[in-house]
């Protein structure tokens, strides 16, 4: 499933994609696809909206 985050160092909006398999609740680390700052996402579900929210920290 298509989502995205603002990077926690540069605050560019990044596009990635979601594993749903991979359960309502993850955590994983992805780069900035502009600044290649690693971030820490912690993405959750949200049945109101339908889809993925992300909140992302630098590592």
């Amino acid at each position: 499933m298509e989502s995205g985050f603002q990077c926690a160092g540069c605050g560019e909006w990044n596009d990635t994609v979601v594993d749903h398999s991979a359960g309502f609740q993850q955590q994983y680390v992805e780069d900035c696809q502009v600044c290649c700052r690693p971030n820490v996402l912690r993405v959750s579900y949200n049945e109101d909206l339908q889809g993925f929210e992300i909140e992302a920290e630098l590592e």
